[in-house]
């Protein structure tokens, strides 16, 4: 059986699709199981030994016709029986036909992204009633015969160099360190920097760890103002590649973060982790261990409420509202989760 998994696209979205590949490869040892991502995701994708080959699709391949061409000959000498689109968009869905394979499959309208997507299906599948992503993920594999609702995340991160260029920062070659993210890409999931800055006051007072705060394309400005807003208790992580990231993630002891690729990979490594939500729901997007802590002011979302069903599907991408609800989640709230976590993680070592 030869089969392509269908995910371009985010962070998070990646790292969610994950258990997909791992449960394919579980249910058929043999298989040639591939994955097209964005290039950006590809290195990381393989830290995933699930998977056979990772094909790139480069930003802004849609406007070169050879690219297009040289991938559609790449897919087809593959010859796959199945390729799944796991995302559910217009140019997601036009891949996984792309391939040539003999079935092309995807989710039903009420779950795709763009409408049109199923235009390029073979057949759609009705998933049912999931309620976080990862579940209805795997929910696609219903199509191959396949019912292993496992969420296993089959990462093998290497200890890398950043990882001691963050000890030496840290005075200690043994040194422990907290993570802080406080970026995302939707800005209406960011939590105030100076609540950062306070957290990382607080994790050193209570549990003597230095904060490392870790930033993206774009974000250092913002990590830099977590530091300065932290009197001394937090240092600015270095530049970092996303195997480079998973490597910082893999040796800390604790991520804090709002609901973003970071916050998933963290929870995909098994780095504890507090997560912080608002117009979002934890409940489709949060952390799955039962270890983890959420603080989430999301049933006070007034954005949120006003979708229907926004238990389920529940995420809003720009704030339509006079108060943004994330201002009311306090300090004290994300500290008391983070003292909850800390202390679970000492009692199950």
């Amino acid at each position: 059986m030869r089969v392509l998994v269908v995910r371009l696209s985010s962070l998070g979205d990646v790292i969610h699709t994950v258990p997909v590949a791992a449960a394919l490869r579980r249910q058929f040892p043999e298989a040639t199981i591939d994955w097209i991502a964005n290039s950006n995701f590809t290195d990381l994708l393989s830290l995933v030994p699930s998977i056979d080959r990772r094909f790139a699709l480069r930003s802004g391949s849609y406007l070169e016709i050879a690219r297009w061409v040289r991938l559609r000959r790449e897919l087809r000498n593959r010859q796959y029986d199945v390729a799944l689109d796991v995302q559910g968009l217009l140019k997601s869905g036009f891949v996984a036909w792309l391939s040539g394979a003999k079935r092309v499959i995807g989710f039903s309208d009420r779950f795709l992204r763009e409408k049109y997507a199923r235009y390029f299906y073979d057949e759609s599948v009705d998933l049912g009633e999931p309620v976080h992503v990862v579940e209805r993920n795997l929910s696609i594999l219903k199509a191959v015969g396949v019912d292993d609702r496992e969420w296993a995340f089959p990462f093998e991160v290497p200890s890398l160099g950043v990882v001691d260029d963050v000890m030496q920062k840290l005075g200690s070659s043994r040194g422990r360190y907290a993570i802080l993210n406080p970026s995302t890409a939707w800005p209406n999931k960011c939590w105030p920097v100076e609540r950062f800055g306070a957290l990382a006051e607080h994790i050193r007072k209570v549990h003597g760890l230095t904060s490392i705060v870790v930033w993206g394309p774009g974000d250092k400005m913002c990590a830099e103002a977590v530091v300065f807003a932290s009197c001394g208790a937090a240092i600015c992580a270095p530049e970092t590649s996303l195997v480079e990231l998973a490597s910082l993630l893999n040796s800390g002891v604790l991520l804090v973060s709002g609901d973003t690729g970071p916050l998933h990979l963290a929870a995909a490594l098994g780095t504890p982790v507090v997560g912080i939500y608002g117009p979002s729901s934890p409940i489709r997007n949060g952390p799955w261990s039962p270890e983890d802590e959420v603080a989430s002011i999301s049933d006070e979302c007034h954005c949120l409420q006003q979708q229907e069903g926004h238990r389920a599907s529940g995420m809003v991408r720009r704030c339509r509202h006079t108060h943004w609800c994330l201002d009311n989640l306090t300090v004290e709230t994300v500290c008391a989760a983070i003292d909850r976590r800390l202390k679970s993680a000492v009692t199950h070592a």
